[in-house]
């Protein structure tokens, strides 16, 4: 998104207009605009922005009706945001503020944010129970703002199996399923030939669909300079790596401009063709070294270190909220090597003093304590991790007291690195 108005007062009411760009990459841009626009958008707050609504007309003199679609210019008091990442929609509904030709005040709406159509989002401290813009939702809006128009995926994922394929797009923020594919394969017999010619067209429907979704442009030369994605090409057995070699057939016969894409294909091993299998690609050890430099890597790498230390005993980590809060007081996640780690769940909470007690905690360790705070994407697999162990945790200075708090059974690290709470199986710790 790019920035075309910024009027945030020192207080933390004011407002701010955005602007969804389309780059080349208009998918990817659709998702995250919405994405980061649904953390942004909060109840209460007020949202101006164009919209579509049908009004109804009623003839005086034979009582018959009609309808119109009318553009017009509405603000609202949000009351709730619907986001539908797959299909790459986000419904922002509330009051109607402003009087109209067609609309009158306290009328409910639903606003769809689009592509190139500007908005404004207006957070007011204090009144109808806003929250300003406070420390978390400034770091959002930066996190938000792409001038370049040039935010692109990390990689891109196709998880497959005979007749199935998953294709997914893995960003900075979150991992989405964007197009499955399914074909009925026959069964292989002695002699016939009706399986192979089934998985060679399961491999052209997977390929037309893999290049839609990424966009690919078979205009561009070869030696185009462009960088490639990484795609990852994931199955059980050789379904992947003969997926592989269909596309290097095609590149060779009818498509040379696949060729572009033939260095970024990496082959991996995963369980099987389903989406829960990616988990389990993203973890292994190719992927790790391929995406060493990405957000999704760091945040992978924070919470396997965290885990590492729950599993040793150090008394270095501790998680759940309370005692998160306990560390904190103690000054144990403060300067010389103190992480504060929280999911970006947590900021969405409905309850204002509960965002407030979040947001504190971060303004305290960073502000106060001089520790590191990193916000986790619930979106990614490192962050649902995060939120197995209540969405809060701190890799801490030294060791600490560990207050009661009536827990009835201990937590503990497995043999086979499961966090068990309660007897529960809280977070795979891979």
């Amino acid at each position: 998104m790019r920035l075309i108005k910024n009027n945030i007062e020192r207080r933390g009411s004011g407002a701010v207009t955005l602007c969804p760009q389309e780059p080349e990459d208009m998918f990817l841009t659709s998702l995250l605009f919405e994405w980061h626009a649904y953390n942004l958008i909060q109840p209460n707050d007020i949202l101006r922005a164009s919209a579509i609504r049908r009004v109804t007309y009623t003839s005086k003199e034979s009582g018959s009706t009609s309808s119109s679609r009318v553009h017009l210019m509405l603000q609202i008091r949000v009351k709730n945001t619907d986001f539908d990442p797959q299909n790459s929609q986000l419904h922002v509904s509330g009051q109607i503020m402003n009087e109209t030709q067609h609309t009158k005040v306290g009328q409910h709406h639903t606003l769809d944010l689009e592509l190139n159509r500007n908005f404004t989002l207006e957070k007011e401290e204090g009144a109808e129970g806003g929250i300003g813009w406070d420390s978390i939702a400034i770091e959002m809006l930066k996190d938000a703002i792409d001038d370049g128009g040039k935010r692109r995926a990390e990689a891109v994922a196709v998880v497959m199996q005979e007749g199935l394929a998953h294709i997914c797009f893995i960003t900075q923020f979150q991992t989405i399923l964007k197009q499955k594919v399914e074909l009925s394969i026959p069964r292989k017999r002695q002699g016939g030939s009706d399986h192979d010619k089934g998985l060679s067209k399961f491999y052209q429907m997977t390929l037309d669909t893999l290049l839609r979704q990424i966009e690919f442009n078979p205009g561009l030369s070869s030696n185009n300079n462009e960088p490639i994605r990484p795609i990852l090409l994931a199955s059980p057995g050789f379904v992947a790596a003969a997926f592989q070699k269909h596309i290097q057939s095609v590149a060779s016969v009818t498509m040379p401009a696949l060729k572009r894409l033939l260095p970024s294909i990496v082959v991996v091993h995963s369980a099987s063709g389903h989406m829960h299998a990616l988990s389990e690609v993203l973890q292994s050890s190719t992927v790790k070294s391929l995406l060493s430099d990405t957000k999704y890597a760091r945040e992978t790498r924070l919470m396997d270190e965290f885990l590492e230390h729950l599993r040793k005993d150090t008394n270095r980590a501790t998680y759940g909220p309370r005692e998160v809060e306990s560390a904190v007081n103690q000054g144990a996640v403060g300067r010389g090597g103190g992480i504060l780690i929280i999911s970006h769940r947590l900021f969405r909470a409905q309850d204002i003093a509960e965002r407030k007690r979040w947001v504190t905690l971060v303004d305290r360790v960073r502000d106060v304590e001089g520790g590191d705070v990193r916000i986790l994407s619930s979106d990614h697999e490192s962050g649902k991790r995060l939120d197995g162990l209540g969405g809060v945790a701190a890799l801490l200075t030294f060791p600490i007291t560990e207050a009661d708090f009536g827990s009835d059974v201990d937590d503990e690290i497995t043999a086979d690195g499961m966090v068990v709470t309660n007897g529960q199986s809280a977070v795979e710790a891979q």
